[in-house]
């Protein structure tokens, strides 16, 4: 029987960036679920046995931080990595986050976050 893959969420408003994203993260075999905000994302995230989260920080309605804090919450153990294109973030934007990762990463260091944060909460 075939080991059962990771299962990333991947959280973005930005629509293609999160396509790109996925289909990356795919390519190194993750299954990966997407959500556009952060209420799709905290229903996802209840609803299903996620590994760990790639989660935008800008985002309207609710910012990332605020996702990663509900998510830390409901599930403490689940890696959670923060993403943004900005240059700064405040100050407590990374404080219920495992690692960070600036837009436009390579695909293989996004990968070696993922799987660093990974291997630290098995």
């Amino acid at each position: 029987m075939a080991a059962a893959k990771v299962k990333v969420l991947c959280v973005d408003d930005d629509l293609s960036g999160l396509v790109i994203r996925a289909m990356v993260l795919e390519r190194y075999g993750y299954e990966v679920l997407t959500a556009t905000d952060g209420e799709q994302a905290l229903k996802l995230f209840r609803d299903a046995d996620i590994d760990c989260v790639l989660i935008d920080y800008y985002m309207p309605m609710v910012d990332g931080a605020y996702v990663a804090r509900a998510m830390r919450h409901l599930k403490p153990g689940v890696p959670i990595v923060m993403i943004s294109a900005a240059v700064t973030l405040p100050q407590d934007a990374l404080r219920d986050s495992d690692a960070f990762v600036a837009k436009g990463t390579s695909p293989t260091e996004m990968h070696d976050v993922l799987e660093r944060v990974l291997h630290h909460a098995a």
